[in-house]
């Protein structure tokens, strides 16, 4: 079946943290189709089996704090981040993940929804060259239930992302 016959139902309403990112998208001049899908998308494994395409085409919008600064790092779902790599991308010394609190404070949302855009604050970003290698990827459309897809290109752009190598060894 293909993801995008998978739309939403017209019955269910939209919620609030998927109209924040359609309009988001819109402003960015995306036009997004965001799919629900009930069983759930918090994890790249999640997505993946749902929209039935790879784990290397999700993308984990993964916040951590650089020196402190709220970063957000978009992963491959196939890929593990190397810390050193985003702290060194970013110019600093120190990186520890961002909890729950952190996450949704610096972007709006809950971990497993977060999407590439859209957050409370622009925060620096910087995108594993994998996901560039795709026609298509998907991204959290701001809960665990929800995604979109969208090209590499759109997503970098979108996110003024900058390509780093990332990935752990």
């Amino acid at each position: 079946m293909d993801p995008h016959d998978v739309a939403r139902s017209n019955e269910q309403p939209e919620h609030p943290n998927s109209a924040v990112v359609r309009s988001a998208a819109a402003a960015l001049g995306l036009d997004v189709t965001i799919v629900t899908y009930p069983e759930g998308t918090r994890t790249a494994d999640d997505a993946a089996a749902a929209i039935g395409c790879s784990v290397a085409q999700i993308v984990k919008s993964l916040i951590f704090l650089v020196d402190g600064v709220p970063t957000l790092a978009l992963v491959s779902g196939s890929n593990q981040l190397d810390e050193k790599k985003l702290a060194a991308a970013a110019g600093g010394a120190r990186t520890k993940r961002a909890d729950a609190d952190q996450v949704r404070e610096a972007t709006g949302f809950p971990i497993g929804g977060v999407p590439p855009f859209g957050h409370r604050q622009t925060l620096p970003t910087y995108v594993d060259p994998d996901l560039l290698g795709h026609d298509e990827v998907w991204a959290a459309g701001g809960t665990a239930h929800t995604v979109f897809a969208l090209s590499p290109q759109a997503l970098l752009g979108a996110t003024g992302g900058r390509a780093v190598e990332l990935r752990r060894a």
